[in-house]
């Protein structure tokens, strides 16, 4: 795990559980990101960003709609939603059935990355 990454936990465990609007459900699952997409992502994510975040998550919402174009994709869609969750509180609802469903049929996909590299 890179030094960048472990900055990353360090401060997704510590007293900013507000980045994620408090669901550690999604610090888990930013911290299975890159290192550099993720520093962003939780950059994002702390509540001081909003103004970065609204046009950032409206805009690959966009992407992920003209997602037939080069370059932009399908990925872009749930990216967006999920940073407009933080602000909108009927996506933030949805963000959490969808957890929910991440929780019961791919429960892999919430363990830390620490755990992945040592059964590897």
């Amino acid at each position: 795990m890179s030094a960048a990454s472990n900055g990353r936990t360090r401060q997704a465990t510590g007293p900013a559980s507000e980045l994620a609007g408090g669901d550690p459900r999604l610090d888990k699952l930013v911290d299975r990101l890159p290192p550099r997409m993720g520093d962003t992502v939780t950059y994002l994510l702390k509540p001081s960003s909003r103004w970065v975040r609204i046009p950032s998550g409206a805009l690959l919402i966009f992407g992920g709609v003209l997602s037939f174009l080069p370059i932009l994709g399908v990925w872009m869609l749930p990216l967006g939603l999920a940073l407009l969750a933080e602000d909108v509180p009927a996506l933030r609802t949805s963000r959490s059935k969808v957890f929910d469903w991440i929780e019961r049929r791919k429960p892999h996909w919430l363990e830390s990355s620490a755990s992945r590299n040592d059964q590897s």
